[in-house]
């Protein structure tokens, strides 16, 4: 009889994540509020995101504007609302795109092992020697500016680091009884490697991947902020600090505190579930 793989049924079993941790449960709620508002922004919003209203220009927080204007008296809950369209769907894009070109290398890496390893670990290690905001600002500079040329980018600069965990992975799991006996019975490498040593190692890696979203989240805000991602009017939390900079010398930080504030909530958010999920999957009893 042939052994099942026990990674990721050991995964399933393991202790649920400590949900009764406030900061953790406190993290899904700011992360589920912030997704849910983008999905249903224009139920949530209480304005139009490019509604200008000039007699309000720079206004504070009121019963009008709960979070105030910006220096074109657009609402900024709204903006901000909006705004959270771009800056989750880039990171998720990236992530789901790092973790697929990632896991397929470092599979084909771990299993196939000689020749295909030190090719693929060298140019895992050129693409190291890059970081991924460099990528996308020549990106960028090839392809001009918006959201797809830095997404496939930083998708192709992230890979490295999922590839590198997928194949040390992949080499533990090689040595497993389960593998050995698959071989015995007959069944073909391409099989086990894909319809069971990778669905076995997909738990960790995805948690790991799931850190990635926060480090992508603030390095394509900061290209935004640089004017090379998002171009307006499409609500970015970035461009709105870039935009907010006149207003700063003005003495009006408003504009800049808020899209800034709501880039650090999610990220730290993002990295407490990611931690939380990868302390989950790692503390399992593996074999």
């Amino acid at each position: 009889m042939i052994p099942t793989p026990t990674l990721t049924l050991k995964a399933l079993r393991a202790p649920r994540p400590r949900i009764g941790s406030r900061t953790f449960v406190v993290a899904v709620l700011v992360l589920a509020t912030m997704t849910l508002a983008a999905l249903f922004a224009p139920f949530v919003a209480p304005y139009p995101p490019d509604a200008l209203d000039f007699s309000a220009v720079n206004a504070g927080p009121s019963a009008a504007h709960w979070l105030g204007t910006d220096g074109l008296g657009r609402d900024l809950l709204s903006r901000l609302v909006y705004g959270a369209r771009t800056a989750l769907l880039g990171p998720l894009l990236v992530v789901i795109g790092s973790t697929i070109i990632g896991m397929l290398l470092g599979l084909l890496a771990g299993w196939r092992g000689g020749w295909y390893d030190a090719v693929l670990g060298r140019v895992f290690d050129v693409l190291f020697a890059f970081p991924s905001l460099l990528l996308a600002i020549l990106a960028v500079a090839l392809f001009g500016k918006g959201l797809i040329a830095p997404v496939i980018a930083m998708s192709i600069a992230y890979a490295p680091f999922v590839a590198r965990l997928t194949r040390a992975l992949v080499k533990a799991e090689r040595t497993r009884p389960y593998v050995a006996a698959y071989r015995v019975a007959g069944f073909g490498g391409a099989f086990i490697a894909l319809r069971r040593v990778l669905p076995n190692v997909m738990p960790i890696v995805g948690a790991q991947s799931t850190l990635n979203f926060g480090y992508v989240l603030a390095e394509l805000a900061g290209l935004s902020f640089l004017g090379l991602g998002v171009q307006p009017p499409t609500p970015d939390w970035g461009a709105m600090i870039n935009e907010a900079q006149a207003g700063i010398v003005g003495g009006h930080f408003l504009p800049a505190i808020v899209p800034a504030v709501a880039v650090v909530i999610v990220v730290v958010a993002v990295n407490i579930i990611g931690e939380e999920l990868s302390d989950r999957i790692g503390g399992a009893d593996l074999p």
